[in-house]
């Protein structure tokens, strides 16, 4: 059997080589990058992933998996590519249909499509009936289904293969097709239902973690007003046998949380109250890190008469990865480093090698020069170090939990 992904980014690259380290198939992995297709036939990952490229060089050296800038006649092909914004958080589903336009003249009977990338309700029929209109002699004879991904950076292999998976067919035989396919390296439960179920199961779960970080940061911020240690009151409030808030933070960034409830509220914008609420909240919790920042610095040049080294610890979203997308700790860096050009301002972030705005600064430097540290990225490097009461922390992300 012959696979084609469409997209090679943090869940294609990964699922390609999952499916054909311990799948019965032979992957051909596509994206418009050029770079990229060219480190992947190499054995080179371009992302940041834990044992993800050990197995690309297996993968690719057995044959079982290379990479193209261009589809390739294939039995099941696979959808795996952003979902990003236009105008007013309204939902572009542009790259998908392209991704399909691009396979349709190598569809033939009895072939699967399945879309993974993270879509608003109804896109799967929408491209269903894209494939239908160019290629009508096709309806009815290939099967057409939607699996979102549930990963988490920096697990992924684990994840991909162990976790249950929820897929949606666009009939019932679709559904089964897809099954099929994803038992070859699976080990959690397939879950049928249908495709606009399974579309808005994954804009849920996203939307629900939203919800959950929005009490917590929301709590943080009454904590702030009230003189309360945030952390302190979580824990304690958490002895509670059904209660379990989550932690506090600068905000919610990555490519699924952060990004899942417009999907929600895009479309039905007069019932996602809550869910509306949440992202405000969370998005509102980056511009009140900004806000404690600056006036730690104008405080502190204030009382000793000279500007502070500041140091912004942390871009990534989460802990422990090179994602930096809708971050809100780089959000938070950027308005600090941009609002106060005079002044030395190092960057931290462990997990990238070079950055394209910022020059990075080591950990143990930045943290040993600086007069304000402000923590945006709880990142284990950081745990390490000693709290110091010669300077001004601001710990966003619970770092020291004082």
């Amino acid at each position: 059997m012959k696979a084609c992904f469409m997209g090679l980014g943090y869940i294609g690259l990964p699922t390609a080589i999952i499916a054909a380290k311990h799948g019965n198939v032979d992957v051909t992995g596509v994206d418009i990058n050029s770079k990229v297709v060219e480190m992947t036939n190499q054995g080179h990952l371009h992302i940041i992933e834990p044992g993800m490229e050990e197995m690309l060089q297996d993968v690719v050296k057995s044959g079982k998996l290379h990479a193209s800038t261009t589809p390739e006649v294939s039995d099941a092909y696979f959808i795996v590519v952003p979902t990003p914004f236009k105008g007013e958080h309204q939902p572009d589903i542009s790259y998908v249909e392209a991704a399909t336009r691009a396979v349709i003249p190598f569809l033939k009977e009895g072939d699967l499509y399945v879309i993974e990338s993270t879509s608003p309700v109804g896109t799967t029929e929408i491209m269903k009936d894209i494939i239908f209109n160019e290629r009508p002699e096709l309806k009815d004879k290939i099967f057409i289904a939607y699996c979102p991904e549930r990963v988490l950076p920096g697990n992924v292999i684990y994840e991909l293969v162990h976790n249950d998976r929820v897929i949606g067919g666009i009939n019932e035989e679709s559904t089964k097709k897809a099954i099929e396919f994803y038992s070859q390296f699976v080990k959690g439960t397939l879950h049928p239902t249908n495709a606009r179920t399974a579309e808005m199961c994954k804009l849920t779960e996203n939307s629900s973690r939203d919800v959950q970080i929005a009490f917590a940061n929301e709590l943080s911020l009454i904590c702030d007003k009230a003189g309360i240690n945030v952390w302190e009151l979580i824990n304690l409030a958490n002895k509670h046998p059904r209660v379990n808030i989550l932690q506090p933070g600068c905000g919610v960034g990555g490519h699924c949380i952060a990004v899942d409830p417009y999907f929600i509220t895009a479309q039905f914008p007069q019932q996602a109250k809550i869910i509306a609420e949440a992202r405000e909240i969370n998005n509102y919790k980056a511009l009140w890190c900004v806000e404690k920042v600056k006036n730690a610095i104008l405080e502190f040049e204030l009382k000793n008469k000279r500007k502070p080294v500041v140091a912004m610890m942390g871009l990534a979203f989460k802990p422990n990865i090179d994602d930096l997308r809708e971050s809100p700790a780089k959000q938070i860096a950027t308005a600090v480093y941009d609002n106060f050009k005079d002044y030395e301002i190092l960057i931290v972030e462990p997990n990238i090698a070079s950055h394209d705005k910022f020059s990075l600064t080591s950990c143990d430097e930045a943290y040993s020069k600086a007069d304000v540290v402000a923590f945006l990225t709880a990142h284990t490097p950081f745990k390490e170090l000693e709290w110091d009461n010669n300077k001004v922390i601001l710990d966003f992300c619970g770092i020291f939990r004082r």
